[in-house]
């Protein structure tokens, strides 16, 4: 593309004309990953009507007709893994169709396991006929001989087989399908068992020894299923866990507790104190209503058009792919539960682009993990972070987003500045105007966010959550019908089959999550690390708020956004609230140092995710969006200094901390880029860095020299490089 201007007659009616509809394209196309199977034939047919089944099951029992709480969440996690084991292998795939000697005697040892697990899943139907006709327990010997251990062994087998066993990607390997009918087994007996006044018995001595089996079998297949679809991290932590509950009791000092039996602690982790606790309350009802809504966006290409929405607002701003990185990711990534996952989606478009204007490979990639992570702080739905939240302390929902605001936009504040600051010092143009959507052409077509207004409003004018999720999935395919991408019937069907592909990771995590939960719940280890803050406090509070500040980052670490918040509410929250801070401030606290772990070194999910697509170094792009995302790891500090920051106070104390905070934000980035209007010198960004400090503290007379420090270096730096001018090539 020539990039020298065309000053001939009518050039630019020319250049409007070859300006281009779109540029984003793909944005919506489904992610596939690289360990999922690609089925065809009537395997294809089986498994997409299975996952249209279950996105719908959640639909009609959201709305219509209301299952019992604890079979409702059974039923929830184990359609995920029966999903989750069809459509993820254990191993690499094979590129050969044939079979190995070593394969084929795995697939004969896979087959043979198919007889206990299905002897176990009979069982269950006996054990359900028996309760009917009026039995009021199954002798123990019985569960035990009959139901637990043809269980037990099945399904550890098959996951030991299933690690080894190679397969071509079009086939589902026998191991997997051993796990499936062992997660209805499992599910199936609970269910039954917690129908029954036996569900009283969890937790005690009287429990029936079936509910154990059950929950075992259950949390080994969670376990595996969270190491296909989100890796190694968050499995190693509930392992560690779970030994913990078993070696507790040899522990010296604060970790040691009394212990607990396998029977007693089994009996109850799967039920509302564990698995089916506050992560699966969230993830069975408001996280699978989100998903479908996204997966109904998804399918009318909603996302294209907010990239190229984006694209038309901020492209020819300097450095402007990058700017437009940061406003679709903040909208894709309010949606998507994973800031890894918003990465790949509109990184794979973005990032190009910002090395082509002139970012290094590493500071596009960690622009984009930096913007994807923010989406996940972004009001209304900050990535179903706010509906967990609202789950665990009780604080109405549309506080919490309220709330949320601010931070929100001082984050991104941050970004865009280090974004701004950074392009001015490099001299980066925008995207030229030939390069983008015409904006006049876009706007036409706004009524697409019609969805997420109308989402908005409903929770704000008092609707449920179910109820306003319920609203914007409908609204989503009524609006298509305006657009080039109408939804007919085959495309509700393709959304409802995304939907139910896309919750198996984040249903998977949050059980996982949930046995973490459980885990500290049930040992007491959470009350515990309350009294250890609360020596910390003693000392300093500032020192108490570190340390929980590198707990709730450390447990984080490689894990999803919902997961990471879920454990570190449970472990760092309770005694952040014991120390003397508000709930909404402790949790805001936890929940950011949960989401920014994902741009944190060294282990930085979001921004691996987009080194592989830059090309960049892995840990270099994880220390500069570090540096990007840097206002995340202070911003929570404001929380507990400034209360107003979360809508706390009088609306002049809200707007007083609003306004400086933001300006201290600025200041912040200026320091990082050593640059404001022009060069900064080293002296000037230590003075930067104090007015910054002093802006973003929050107290009356700090802001008020935060402000005469800033205006100081405003007008030196103005009048120094005459009025402003930098060398910014033309766009």
């Amino acid at each position: 593309m020539n990039n020298s201007p065309d000053t001939r007659p009518g050039a630019s009616e020319e250049a409007v004309d070859k300006t281009p509809e779109t540029i984003a394209k793909g944005v919506d196309e489904e992610v596939i990953e690289s360990n999922r199977r690609l089925f065809s034939g009537w395997q294809w047919l089986l498994f997409g009507a299975m996952a249209i089944a279950y996105s719908s099951f959640h639909l009609i029992s959201l709305n219509v007709y209301p299952m019992e709480t604890w079979s409702f969440r059974i039923v929830h996690i184990c359609g995920a893994l029966i999903l989750g084991y069809a459509l993820y292998t254990g191993a690499r795939f094979s590129e050969s169709h044939a079979i190995s000697p070593i394969g084929r005697w795995l697939s004969i040892a896979s087959y043979a396991l198919m007889l206990p697990a299905l002897y176990a899943l009979f069982q269950v139907f006996q054990i359900n006929r028996a309760m009917n006709e009026g039995a009021l327990r199954i002798d123990a010997a019985i569960e035990t001989w009959h139901f637990g251990y043809p269980l037990i062994f099945a399904t550890a087998a098959a996951i030991v087989i299933s690690w080894f066993h190679r397969h071509s990607r079009e086939r589902l390997c026998p191991a997997d399908l051993v796990l499936m009918i062992s997660a209805i087994a499992s599910a199936g007996y609970l269910i039954i068992m917690f129908s029954s006044p036996m569900r009283a018995s969890t937790g005690t001595a009287f429990a029936p020894i079936g509910i154990s089996w059950a929950a075992i079998a259950g949390s080994l297949l969670i376990l595996e299923l969270t190491r296909r679809v989100t890796g190694l991290a968050l499995v190693v932590i509930s392992t560690i866990f779970l030994i913990y509950v078993f070696v507790g009791p040899y522990l010296p000092g604060f970790l040691g507790y009394p212990g607990l039996s396998l029977n007693r602690f089994f009996s109850q982790v799967y039920t509302d104190a564990g698995i089916l606790g506050p992560t699966t309350a969230v993830s069975s009802t408001y996280i699978i209503l989100f998903i479908i809504f996204a997966a109904f966006l998804q399918a009318s290409k909603v996302g294209d058009y907010f990239v190229n929405f984006a694209f038309a607002a901020a492209g020819r701003a300097r450095g402007g792919p990058a700017k437009v990185s940061i406003f679709a990711s903040g909208l894709m990534g309010m949606i998507n539960g994973t800031s890894a996952g918003n990465v790949v989606s509109t990184g794979s478009l973005t990032i190009p682009l910002m090395k082509k204007v002139g970012y290094p490979a590493r500071s596009a990639g960690a622009i984009e993990a930096a913007a994807s992570t923010g989406g996940q702080i972004m009001p209304p739905i900050m990535g179903a972070g706010a509906f967990i939240m609202a789950e665990i302390t009780g604080i109405p929902y549309t506080e919490i987003a309220v709330a949320a605001l601010i931070p929100a936009i001082l984050y991104f504040a941050s970004v865009y500045f280090m974004v701004d600051f950074e392009a001015a010092r490099k001299g980066m143009r925008g995207m030229r105007k030939d390069e983008i959507p015409l904006f006049s052409k876009l706007v036409k077509q706004v009524y697409l966010f019609t969805p997420i207004i109308i989402l908005i409003a409903a929770l704000f004018m008092g609707y449920s959550v179910i109820r306003a999720g319920t609203l914007a999935t409908a609204s989503a395919a009524v609006v298509s019908w305006f657009s080039p991408n109408k939804m007919g019937i085959a495309a509700i069907l393709t959304a409802l089959r995304l939907a139910g592909t896309m919750s198996i990771q984040i249903i998977a995590v949050c059980a996982c999550a949930g046995l973490i939960v459980g885990v500290i719940s049930l040992t007491g280890v959470g009350a515990r690390f309350s009294s250890l803050l609360l020596g910390l406090a003693g000392v300093s509070q500032l020192l108490a708020l570190i340390f929980a500040m590198c707990i709730s980052i450390l447990l984080g670490m490689g894990m999803p956004t919902t997961a990471a918040y879920a454990v570190a509410a449970s472990v760092v929250a309770p005694g952040l609230i014991n120390i003397g801070i508000q709930p909404l401030v402790a949790h805001f606290f936890v929940f950011y140092f949960a989401v920014v772990s994902a741009i944190t070194p060294p282990v930085a999910l979001a921004s691996y995710a987009a080194a592989g697509i830059s090309g960049a170094n892995a840990m270099q792009t994880s220390v500069t969006s570090f540096k990007i995302g840097l206002a995340a790891f202070i911003v929570p500090f404001m929380f507990f200094y400034s209360p107003a920051m979360l809508m706390e106070g009088t609306w002049m104390q809200i707007l007083r901390v609003g306004v400086t905070a933001t300006l201290g934000i600025v200041l912040l980035s200026a320091t990082v880029q050593a640059w404001f209007f022009g060069p900064v010198k080293a002296w000037m960004r230590l003075v930067m860095l104090t007015g910054a400090m002093f802006m973003i503290y929050g107290g009356i007379y700090t802001d008020i020299a935060g402000l005469a420090i800033g205006g100081g270096l405003f007008m030196l730096q103005r009048s120094s490089h005459g009025g402003g001018t930098k060398p910014v090539a033309s766009g």
